[in-house]
């Protein structure tokens, strides 16, 4: 009678819990004696099956089923979980999906004592946290807005953090375009770029990893041995790759001699939060110590929403004259700043070819590659524009299903 009581969206719930239950209720019935405070050994049992089948078993909500890739993953997120939820009230019926990333990494949400949480599920195998601990408390010692780390098992690749909640810049900014509303928009990347000017000003980059010549070039090749030759099974001549290695010693050259600051490697529109302060910052475990246009490039040219030329411009001056007024290293001349940045954002937009195809050949999430024709558009236009760069035009243009008729008089 119990079971028929407890089942949810057609499906059993694990017997135990029934049988649990009915001793349960008979303890209530007959009064079971017991010491000031405690729960009846049936209670114990019954909030413990409880909490590890809604952790484990999605009968209780499908939309909000958590899924293990291994049971060994599994027990140990029970283990630290069971650990610390006293501390915070955590209540593990509520643990559910929060978001996901390009990585190995995902996110849970789990409600505690008067708030939520977020929880970092990370495997060491594939993930080390320790950058995000450490980039997480230099950008709060800038007074920057991240997540706060609550609680910690850097061994096992679990965090506990602050919920900065569910309003992503992406979302928002998307809203605001259908809705032609440009004073949410300007407000939304006037507050952005305040932020990456004190991040700018403030992370201590010292103790960063170099964004060095040898990652340049590293990133530079996904380009052609995910997106060239995996995606579109094209093979280069001698001549191609000449051409390409040319135009890759070009970008790292003017990559390595721009002046240098933390580097947060993604800052878009994806991972900034509306919320007060505003934004909240995440992902941001990858900074580097590097090139001071590449963020802005990433936050002007972004993979998921695009802006007019003429309005890229104008937030990019906005940008520059801001740093020029707090004394950060960008050129005097904007029209060298703005070169700098095409050719910081070209080079990024290659690396992001490169890795959305890497993401949906060798990690099967093939949803990314839905956006390389945006990737595609962003570099060809820098490519056609520059001296020097033309050749990387046409190595792209027949991957873009594009083909060019030179015609001489």
């Amino acid at each position: 009678m119990v079971d028929d009581a407890i089942r949810s969206n057609g499906q059993k719930v694990d017997r135990r819990i029934g049988a649990v239950l009915d001793r349960f209720v008979e303890s209530i019935i007959h009064e079971v004696p017991r010491r000031r405070g405690a729960r009846p050994s049936t209670a114990n049992a019954l909030a413990d099956l409880i909490a590890t089948f809604m952790t484990n078993n999605a009968a209780h909500d499908p939309a909000h089923s958590v899924q293990w890739a291994d049971d060994a993953r599994r027990q140990l997120f029970d283990n630290w979980l069971g650990g610390i939820a006293l501390r915070h009230g955590l209540r593990a019926q509520t643990l559910r999906p929060a978001s996901s990333d390009a990585s190995f990494r995902r996110y849970l949400r789990i409600e505690g004592t008067g708030t939520t949480f977020i929880i970092m599920d990370a495997p060491p195998v594939h993930e080390d946290v320790r950058p995000f601990v450490e980039v997480a408390e230099l950008i709060r010692a800038a007074g920057l807005n991240a997540p706060r780390i609550v609680e910690r098992d850097v061994e096992h690749g679990f965090l506990l953090l602050t919920d900065l909640g569910n309003r992503l810049y992406l979302g928002e900014l998307q809203a605001a375009v259908k809705t032609s509303d440009s004073m949410s928009i300007a407000q939304l990347i006037r507050d952005a770029t305040s932020a990456l000017i004190t991040w700018q000003q403030l992370v201590d980059s010292r103790g960063l990893p170099p964004y060095d010549e040898a990652l340049l070039r590293r990133e530079m090749q996904l380009f052609p041995d995910w997106c060239v030759a995996r995606e579109f099974g094209h093979s280069w001549t001698h001549a191609q790759q000449a051409q390409w290695q040319t135009v890759t010693d070009l970008l790292v050259k003017s990559a390595l001699s721009q002046a240098t600051v933390a580097v947060h490697r993604d800052y878009m529109p994806r991972n900034l939060m509306v919320c007060d302060p505003n934004p909240g910052i995440l992902d941001f475990q990858d900074a580097v110590r590097g090139p001071i246009s590449y963020d802005v490039a990433s936050m002007l040219r972004d993979a998921f929403i695009s802006w007019e030329e003429e309005q890229e411009i104008d937030w990019a001056v906005r940008y520059w004259q801001q740093a020029r007024k707090v004394g950060l290293p960008v050129p005097d001349d904007f029209g060298e700043f703005w070169r700098q940045l095409e050719w910081m954002g070209l080079q990024r937009h290659l690396k992001v070819l490169g890795i959305f195809c890497r993401l949906k050949h060798r990690d099967a999430k093939p949803r990314y590659s839905e956006d390389l024709p945006r990737f595609f558009r962003y570099a060809h236009r820098v490519a056609t524009r520059y001296n020097g760069l033309g050749a990387l035009a046409r190595l792209m243009e027949p991957l873009m299903g594009e083909t060019r008729t030179d015609v001489f008089y």
